[in-house]
């Protein structure tokens, strides 16, 4: 299959190595110095944790114009980087398939508008790196540390161009393919999940981690937005995916709290929940507002939400370190403690 991987940062670049190892024709569009780098030393990637060099040498332009012929042509860059370059796409006619590899809470309407449904397909890349000169970190991504990408069509349908391309991604080292028909509410909910409360929380903290997680205020911020911003989304007809969404509205706020301030003070997440925040400030910001824009047009008020939007301004101050001051709420602590003492007493008399 020739493909056109469109965006040259860490994940654009990863999946070209990755498609260019399988076997594909595989070209990268990049500009700047990034081209330069790319045609002197080809995409160069690094696995934290490895000191192996992987080198892939694909083929490079700068430019992606009405006449270009593609089989595939996969969209890898930030959502705001994205929205301005749909009419571009859509100037091209040949090209069959767009997958739009991207954040996206407003939905798929811009990319059909332009394209047309058939021509439009959605997905997410994983897992996550950074870009540092002509060479690409990434968190370990092989056969021991394997990753689900999701796919679908903008529609929901599956189709045989679905299953193909499917087939394709699959064929990268260290992927699996889940295709979803909910790839829309998927999208909508890993931004409701991460952007408008656990993001701004963490500039609140100065992008650290252990700093979050001394400061329960901070976290029971974000606990409250992710349940404010999922419930939303469930308020506004948007069912929950994936389904384990749902257990943050299952055990009571005092036990959340306590769980994402471990979180934050686990060394191995640091690459996955300090990386994008710390690249990616603008990205975060414009997801957010388009989140908040999409569930205040359904009439659906984030207080919370609304209330972390300044920690994205990088002049707020940081709230203070370990900071205590926000009662928790204690409302179903007592109900789910009953339901663990039965499971213990059933466990014990079984």
């Amino acid at each position: 299959m020739k493909i056109l991987v469109f965006g040259a940062g860490p994940l654009g670049s990863l999946m070209a190595a990755r498609l260019h190892e399988a076997g594909h024709g595989v070209t990268m569009l990049a500009r700047n110095q990034r081209l330069a780098d790319i045609r002197e030393h080809g995409i160069v990637i690094r696995e934290d944790g490895s000191d192996e060099i992987q080198v892939a040498r694909v083929n490079s332009v700068e430019s992606f114009g009405p006449d270009d012929d593609y089989d595939l042509v996969m969209v890898v860059m930030r959502k705001n980087q994205v929205d301005q370059i749909v009419a571009t796409l859509a100037a091209n006619k040949r090209v069959p398939t767009f997958l739009f590899m991207t954040n996206c809470a407003e939905g798929p309407g811009r990319y059909v508008e332009a394209l047309g449904i058939e021509r439009v397909m959605l997905g997410f890349p994983l897992p996550g790196g950074r870009r540092e000169g002509h060479l690409v970190e990434v968190v370990p991504v092989n056969e021991e540390h394997v990753w689900t990408i999701p796919v679908g069509e903008a529609d929901g349908r599956i189709t045989e161009r679905t299953r193909a391309v499917a087939r394709v991604l699959g064929s990268m080292r260290g992927y699996k393919v889940q295709v979803r028909r909910d790839m829309d509410a998927w999208l909508r909910h890993h931004v409701a999940l991460l952007m408008p409360a656990l993001a701004p929380a963490l500039y609140a903290a100065g992008i650290s981690m252990k700093r979050m997680g001394r400061t329960r205020d901070l976290n029971v911020l974000a606990v409250r937005g992710m349940r404010e911003a999922i419930g939303g989304l469930r308020k506004a007809g948007v069912p929950v995916t994936p389904g384990a969404f749902k257990v943050l509205f299952m055990f009571p706020e005092p036990l959340l709290v306590a769980f994402f301030a471990r979180a934050m003070k686990a060394e191995k997440n640091r690459a996955s929940i300090e990386g994008h925040p710390r690249n990616a400030r603008d990205e975060l910001r414009y997801l957010t507002e388009e989140l908040l824009d999409f569930l205040k047009k359904k009439g659906i008020e984030t207080p919370v939400c609304d209330s972390l939007l300044v920690y994205y301004d990088p002049g707020t101050p940081l709230m203070p370190d370990g900071s205590r001051t926000i009662p928790l709420r204690w409302t179903g602590v007592l109900a789910t403690l009953t339901v663990i003492a039965v499971a213990v007493a059933a466990s014990i008399v079984l």
